[in-house]
């Protein structure tokens, strides 16, 4: 070998040396190409469905930053807030030195993915509407965590849970159920929404569950209408605000309802019955409850 082919030959294998392992390419729940140079090792959450997902597979060591909403498991208090879902402070953000940000469509503004994209920071896109996307979720969580051998567990343990409630309302009748996501305007859950698919699973039928997408407005004499025989308030607030608190003194003049003359008005918390978590069993054992008390002595 001539002494010009071997200093060819001394270059290439010295780039090849110094060039990083082949590129991680993902795709998203949205279906958008995901390219990381390594699987990540610092990621920040702005979903708190994620948050709790990453706590439950045991990979929160991956987790440097999320939001102020990421509020459960109590631990998650030790990692830094990057503030809200919809202006996280991206000053905040960027100071975490995220290899990867996993965002939803439905709770973060388009414009942060945008300026997260603009300033080389990968993000991740999540969307779940219904439980079998949950699981599909859990599944890719654990995947970006390199926590896959726990997903397994935790998905098997849901999916156990949501069985029995299934078998226990199995028995009786379906009420006809008006979950009241938002006061005033009058906001519901529609047919692509996983509280329709929940209260189904707990024994009632959805009064909204055929109207709109995801969570349509409603008019209260609509839902009078259809004679609910269970009501259900979400209950969102938080800290000392009273706009998402559940207000069942107006619902409780509405005396033509079956729901109100039975007495069969309930208040929910939020937290539990709004993510697609590890706690989805938690809001349907809640939910089978209301609807089907006589179901669990």
């Amino acid at each position: 070998m001539s002494a010009r082919a071997l200093a060819v030959v001394v270059a290439v294998s010295a780039l090849l040396a110094s060039a990083p392992a082949a590129a991680l390419t993902l795709r998203d729940m949205l279906g958008r190409t995901v390219t990381l140079p390594l699987p990540p090792a610092r990621i920040v959450s702005l979903v708190p469905s994620v948050t709790e997902i990453v706590f439950s597979l045991g990979a929160e060591e991956r987790l440097v930053g999320r939001t102020d909403f990421c509020d459960y498991p109590a631990a998650v208090r030790g990692k830094p807030s990057v503030g809200g879902m919809v202006n996280p402070n991206l000053e905040t953000l960027v100071a975490l030195k995220p290899d990867l940000v996993v965002a939803t469509d439905e709770g973060n503004r388009e414009e942060t993915v945008r300026q997260l994209e603009r300033l080389r920071i990968p993000v991740y896109l999540v969307h779940a509407n219904r439980i079998a996307e949950t699981v599909d979720l859990i599944t890719r969580v654990g995947e970006l965590t390199g926590h896959q051998a726990d997903a397994p567990r935790l998905i098997g343990e849901m999916q156990r849970r949501i069985e029995a409630v299934r078998r226990a309302v199995a028995p009786f009748p379906r009420p006809r159920v008006l979950y009241v996501l938002w006061p005033e305007p009058l906001i519901v859950p529609g047919r692509s929404s996983m509280l329709t698919e929940l209260i189904e699973i707990a024994g009632g039928t959805s009064i909204t569950g055929g109207d709109g997408d995801a969570y349509p407005r409603f008019s209260l004499e609509a839902a009078v209408a259809r004679a609910p025989e269970v009501i259900i308030l979400a209950d969102h607030s938080t800290g000392a605000s009273t706009a998402g608190r559940a207000s069942p003194e107006k619902w409780q003049r509405l005396i033509s309802v079956p729901a109100i003359r039975t007495g069969r008005l309930h208040s929910a918390d939020l937290s539990i019955l709004h993510r697609y978590g590890p706690r989805v069993p938690d809001g349907l054992e809640t939910l089978a409850r209301m609807i089907h008390p006589e179901a669990f002595p």
